[in-house]
């Protein structure tokens, strides 16, 4: 993949500034740990793996401008480091599942230089691991698909949210080049459009069918019969398989099941909270009035419009048909399902 959303270079984390695609291309370099904690949270960076990958080199960068060889002040110093990477967006459970691997690098550390050296090479671990993990969920994934399929998504599940091919939108990747996708439905993804600018971006650099709809376009799609399968990310997944992903993600599935349409999910293991019981128990990041009153700079709702942001939405785990990830395909009862992936996924991490 060229689309590289986030690198390491010589003690420089490299960053492509995703507010500003499709009009400009900007990669932005951060010397400082700060910049790229504001980074996720101002969404130049976002997707649930992407995200987990930028707080690991964060936190290796955090790591390097540490002045000193003391490891209880180093500790000290880092902890507030995943303190304040764990603010920055709470509802992607791959953020905490990294910061908790790069926990555990400084709390097994003998010297700070130890630290240092290992921390790095944990973040090149979870960038590697994720895209790995990438390729076998888009070939579980693909085998799901009918031949000739038209595929709906919605937000961004690529290159640019992950650290590889992508989830949902690396099935769809896999699906075209092997003959079995017709078209990809892209919804546009409101507020903040990561339909629209970002995945259609993808799909034209890589020529594969697709056409732009509005998010209220979708119902009527379905009606038609010209959807076959409906394929999302997910930013956190609970363990009874109660899904959050992006707003409007619910509604796609609640059409998908009354149009008896196939609903599914994709994500790494790193996205399965099993400490977490149910949706209601995950934490739905609520955003600034401005993401809807505006569209970039453009102000279009009257001054002083009162507005509800929710980013994400919690899809029942009985409207979703089965689960995609790089162990394998998870299908209810999820509460056992789910626990088997995880399972497997441990034992082939050691």
């Amino acid at each position: 993949m060229k689309i590289r959303p986030i690198e390491w270079q010589e003690g420089i984390v490299r960053i492509l500034d995703q507010t500003q695609l499709p009009e400009w291309v900007v990669v932005e370099e951060f010397a400082d740990w700060h910049g790229v904690a504001e980074a996720i949270r101002a969404m130049k960076v976002r997707g649930a793996p992407a995200i987990g990958i930028a707080a690991a080199y964060g936190i290796a960068l955090a790591a390097h401008q540490f002045e000193g060889n003391n490891m209880n002040e180093f500790r000290v110093a880092m902890g507030e480091v995943f303190q304040e990477f764990a603010r920055t967006r709470p509802t992607a459970v791959n953020l905490f599942w990294a910061i908790e691997r790069m926990q555990q690098v400084v709390n097994t550390a003998a010297t700070v230089a130890e630290a240092r050296e290992r921390l790095l090479q944990e973040a090149h671990c979870i960038l590697q691991e994720d895209y790995e993990a990438d390729v076998k969920l888009a070939q579980y994934g693909t085998l799901l698909l009918p031949p000739q399929a038209r595929v709906m998504t919605i937000c961004n599940t690529g290159a640019l949210a992950t650290g590889g091919i992508g989830t949902a939108l690396g099935i769809i990747r896999m699906a075209y080049q092997q003959g079995r996708l017709a078209k990809a439905y892209v919804c546009e993804t409101r507020p903040r459009l990561q339909g629209l600018r970002l995945t259609t971006w993808e799909l034209l650099q890589e020529g594969i069918p697709f056409q732009l709809i509005t998010d209220n376009m979708a119902g009527w799609l379905m009606a038609q019969g010209k959807v076959e399968a409906v394929v999302v990310g997910a930013d956190r997944i609970a363990a009874n398989g109660d899904t959050a992903n992006k707003i409007g993600t619910y509604t796609l599935a609640v059409l998908a099941h009354h149009h008896r349409i196939p609903f599914y999910v994709a994500a790494p293991c790193s996205t399965i909270d099993l400490s977490t019981p149910n949706g209601k128990a995950i934490p739905v990041e609520h955003r600034d009035a401005t993401e809807v009153t505006h569209i970039g700079s453009l102000r279009l709702a009257p001054q002083g419009t009162p507005v509800l942001n929710p980013a994400f939405d919690i899809t029942p785990a009985e409207l979703i048909t089965a689960i995609i990830t790089e162990e394998g395909v998870a299908q209810p009862p999820y509460t056992t399902s789910l626990r088997e992936l995880c399972s497997k996924a441990r034992l082939s991490s050691r």
